[in-house]
């Protein structure tokens, strides 16, 4: 396309006079119920739409791709072509000129990227997301190759992707590359495991929360990367991990975590989460040579555009740096507030993500093959169904452990034979324990638990007044007053020793 067609085409879609949204690679044109995606004419080493039929040809290929997913939104493509009079129409019976993806337009705030900067993602509207995720990844072909060649592969497009700019020197480029190989050779083992189990799938690709949007009160992924099978060829958690980094980047830590945690309760793929600050670590590369990209050929907001690719850098860097991977186990009665404490404690242990929630009541459910929510008989309560759940606590969190990822056990643990049964498995991975018995007084405790609504957990008041008759025995791990602000709490446990008593 020549400079005199592509500015014809962008004033043939702009004649609406709609909002314009650029990308490095994409205008879209808003335009009364409609958004029509045109791909910029350009040649990257990731990327070739330098020609009419090329931009036709990787627009049908988007349909394909996103309307199963997001039906709601993809309407279909359109050819614009040259008319008789030498004007644009769409879909006409002269030359192509070009191809863009029409689409329904959609409120702008309901971008999940605008959602975050207005403090809108919700516990529930992001275990939704985990939800869609997760059958996203389900329902992704699995695809063959190594899972380590298939990363080194990513990391030849990231450096050749930084040559696109001049933001970033040629010695920081080369060192950050450096960095990243050396913990790719790290990594290698699992890597191809994961590969060999499936683990490798056509995804998303471009999985950051400007790509999902709020449709219908339900969260959509869109915008799935067309353009290169290598690219979006890739394992399940790298996938994941460009929302987690975003969230992260964004200084949205809990939310990160809440999503990482939710998504590994229900893909069951605790295996590679080890894998997840190097997955975030690429993922901030990736972003920031495309930005960067974006800086270099921008009319206007370059210099912020370079600001905010350095930022990507940063963290990228940051990702890669060793962080000791706490293991804490944390019991208390019901009311203790003990999934709180957890849920805001884990952002804050090792190295981001944060850490693996591993959770009684959510453990109990999977063992029955229910969802969270849903409520068990008593029979799934008797002492041997405990005993089998808090088995499975003990080997997940020692599994996690020996991995390097920072963990939580989260359980009641009221007897002692099972506190020092946790104890001794997590010290099993060889890495040192912080034992906390969360305390309140009974009233409180009684309080919070007749105020609960909803959750995973089932128990209630009759539940909580058999754990005070029954009692404890002496406890020998850390006891910290749960009656406290939850901000508090958090910073007393973080500030333990890493050494936990038997029971």
């Amino acid at each position: 396309m020549t400079p005199d067609d592509q500015s014809a085409v962008t004033a043939f879609l702009g004649a609406a006079g709609g909002e314009v949204i650029e990308t490095h690679i994409s205008r879209v044109f808003l335009s009364g119920d409609r958004a029509f995606k045109l791909k910029r004419a350009v040649r990257l080493p990731y990327a070739d739409f330098s020609t009419p039929a090329r931009r036709l040809a990787y627009c049908e290929r988007e349909i394909a791709l996103n309307a199963p997913f997001a039906p709601e939104i993809y309407l279909g493509v359109r050819r614009i072509t040259r008319a008789a009079d030498g004007g644009l129409v769409f879909d006409g019976d002269g030359p192509l000129v070009d191809a863009a993806v029409e689409m329904v337009r959609f409120d702008q705030a309901a971008l999940f990227d605008r959602m975050a900067a207005a403090g809108w993602l919700s516990p529930a509207l992001i275990e939704a997301l985990a939800g869609q995720i997760a059958a996203y990844h389900d329902r992704a072909p699995v695809r063959g190759g190594g899972g380590a060649a298939n990363m080194a592969g990513v990391l030849d497009i990231n450096a050749a992707g930084f040559a696109t700019s001049r933001v970033f020197s040629r010695g920081e480029v080369a060192a950050l590359g450096t960095r990243f190989r050396r913990a790719l050779a790290r990594h290698a083992g699992l890597l191809n495991r994961r590969a060999a189990q499936g683990r490798i799938r056509r995804c998303h690709g471009d999985l950051h929360l400007r790509n999902i949007c709020l449709v219908e009160g339900a969260p959509r992924l869109f915008d799935c990367i067309e353009f290169s099978e290598q690219l979006a060829t890739v394992d399940v958690l790298y996938d994941l991990a460009f929302l987690l980094m975003d969230l992260w980047h964004r200084g949205m830590a809990g939310v990160a975590n809440r999503l990482a945690n939710r998504y590994l309760d229900l893909t069951g793929d605790e295996a590679g989460a080890g894998l997840l600050p190097f997955f975030m670590a690429v993922r901030a590369a990736v972003r920031a040579h495309v930005t960067a990209t974006f800086a270099e050929g921008a009319e206007e907001g370059a210099g912020a555009a370079a600001d905010t690719a350095r930022s990507y850098f940063a963290l990228a860097a940051a990702l890669l740096d060793p962080a000791p991977a706490p293991v804490v186990v944390l019991g208390g009665f019901s009311g203790s507030g003990k999934t709180t404490v957890a849920e805001a404690l884990a952002p804050r242990m090792g190295p981001p993500p944060g850490a693996r929630i591993v959770e009684s009541d959510r453990t109990r459910k999977a063992l029955f093959g229910l969802a969270p929510d849903a409520r068990l008989p008593e029979s799934a309560y008797a002492p041997e169904v405990s005993d089998r759940v808090y088995a499975r606590l003990g080997r997940r969190g020692r599994g996690l452990a020996a991995a390097g990822v920072p963990v939580i056990v989260d359980a009641v643990f009221d007897r002692a034979g099972r506190r020092a049964a946790a104890v001794a498995a997590l010290s099993a991975a060889g890495r040192p324990v912080t034992a906390v018995w969360l305390d309140a007084p009974a009233e409180t405790l009684r309080g919070r638990v007749a105020a609960r609504r909803g959750g995973p957990s089932d128990a209630g008041l009759a539940v909580l007044e058999a754990q005070l008759a029954r009692g404890t025995g002496a406890i020998g791990w850390a006891r910290v007053d749960a009656a406290r602000p939850v901000a508090a709490i958090v910073d007393e446990i973080l500030a333990l020793p890493a050494a936990a008593a038997a029971v």
